[in-house]
């Protein structure tokens, strides 16, 4: 599977809410990578860092890595070929999948290790 992927810019925040939970008012859609997510147990919302106010906790300084797209819903292992590799060197991941592609972020210390991990098997742009 020959996939590239591409650094996004900016540091990036998930945060957990309550189920019931309203929209913050600091949370927007406006970000080129922003995403709001319910479910009947929570919501998590990814932002910009700087978008989060301090006092919000969450998993803070992740950098994303965006799949190159669209990405054919017939298409398996995608996930699972970025996600091997990293956990063998014990890099933790969140990902979020969209219509057209998958976004992988990591804890932004390990950034640069996680781009040489994954140059090895995929094209990769810093």
């Amino acid at each position: 599977m020959k996939l590239h992927l591409t650094a996004l810019p900016g540091i990036f925040c998930v945060v957990r809410q309550d189920k019931d939970a309203a929209l913050p008012d600091w949370f927007s859609l406006k970000s080129p990578l922003a995403c709001a997510c319910r479910t009947a147990d929570e919501l998590s919302l990814l932002s910009p860092q700087q978008d989060v106010p301090a006092a919000v906790p969450g998993e803070r300084n992740l950098r994303a890595f965006k799949v190159a797209g669209p990405l054919e819903f017939t298409q398996t292992g995608i996930l699972a070929a970025i996600a091997a590799p990293l956990a063998e060197v014990e890099i933790p991941i969140f990902s979020i999948s969209t219509f057209e592609t998958d976004y992988v972020l990591v804890p932004a210390a390990r950034f640069e290790q996680a781009a040489r991990v994954l140059s090895v098997e995929f094209s990769v742009s810093t």
